[in-house]
Parts: C-alpha cells; structure tokens; sequence
C-alpha cells in the first residue's frame, strides 16, 4: 500500500517496497535483456521502415523504460512505515467500507485508501487526495462525512468501517 504526501514522500508498507524494488529489478534486468533481443532480432531483418516487429518492440521498450524510471522514483522517494493501527480512525493504508447516506444498510462499497501503484487484485484505491480520500480521512467509523464530487454535486457518505490493509 502507498500513500504520497504533500512533501513528495510516498509512504510504502514494508511489503509494498519489497515488491516494488523485486519489480524493478526484474524489468532492468531479465524484461530489458529480452526486449532487447527482439530489437536486435527485428533490425537483423533490414528494412526498419516496415518492420512492425522492430517498432513493436521500440514502443514496448519505451513503456518499460517509463515504469523503470517511475519505480526508481517511487522507490527514491519512498518512507517504510508500519501498518496504520486498528481504531477505527481512516487513514491511508486503511480498507475502508463507507454507504452514501440514503442508501439500505447493506448497499456499501469497500476500497483501499492509498495510491493506485499497489491497488491489490479485487480492492480498488482511492487516493487520499481525491474528493472522498481526503474528505473521510482523518474521520472516524460511524461518522458521516459530506463532500463535493468532481461533477460539482454534494454527496455524504457514511464511514461503516476502516480496517488497517494486511496485504494479500
């Protein structure tokens, strides 16, 4: 889980920078050298003009070398924490379950307030700077907390629960 702060500091999880810096080692290292390869393979073919094969694997290598220098700066930046504790308050790295007010009791939503470089499978993130992040955070479980969503309409949500996020 990840958080990033006003400062530029993004907090990880011990296991959220664990998986991070295997993740990039593993694109400068095995990932790269295969990309490599199939340029190399594709510009033996000749003509680079209509080899879609050669362009392929540019287009491929330019994402890779994106996500490489986004991890590096993540990682750079990077503050391990601990996982927020269990009180109830919502903060980032905690699995929140909120309902909008007005909605039965059972109609609730569940995601994960932190960044999206770690949105585990089947939990969405939200950023604790979007319009329900950072209206919610600091509030706690039975609260009812208002805010204004991106189409300019006032919504209030009820905070069901806030759980710290133990990982997968």
């Amino acid at each position: 889980m990840t958080q990033q702060t006003e400062q530029g500091t993004i907090w990880l999880t011990q296991d959220a920078f664990d998986k991070l810096t295997a993740e990039l080692a593993n694109l400068k290292g095995p990932v790269r050298e295969e990309i490599i390869s199939k340029i190399s393979a594709a510009r033996d073919e000749g003509d680079l003009k209509e080899n879609g094969g050669y362009h392929a694997a540019r287009e491929e290598q330019g994402k890779l070398e994106g996500r490489i220098r986004q991890l590096e700066d993540m990682l750079r930046r990077a503050e391990v924490g601990e996982t927020p504790p269990d009180d109830g308050v919502v903060e980032p790295g905690m699995v929140v379950t909120y309902r909008f007010v007005g909605d039965a009791e059972d109609e609730t939503e569940t995601f994960l307030l932190g960044a999206r470089e770690i949105e585990p499978e089947g939990l969405t993130a939200y950023s604790p700077q979007s319009p329900l992040g950072s209206a919610i955070n600091g509030h706690k479980k039975g609260e009812t907390v208002s805010f204004e969503a991106p189409n300019g309409k006032q919504l209030e949500v009820v905070i069901v629960d806030a759980v710290p996020y133990t990982g997968s």
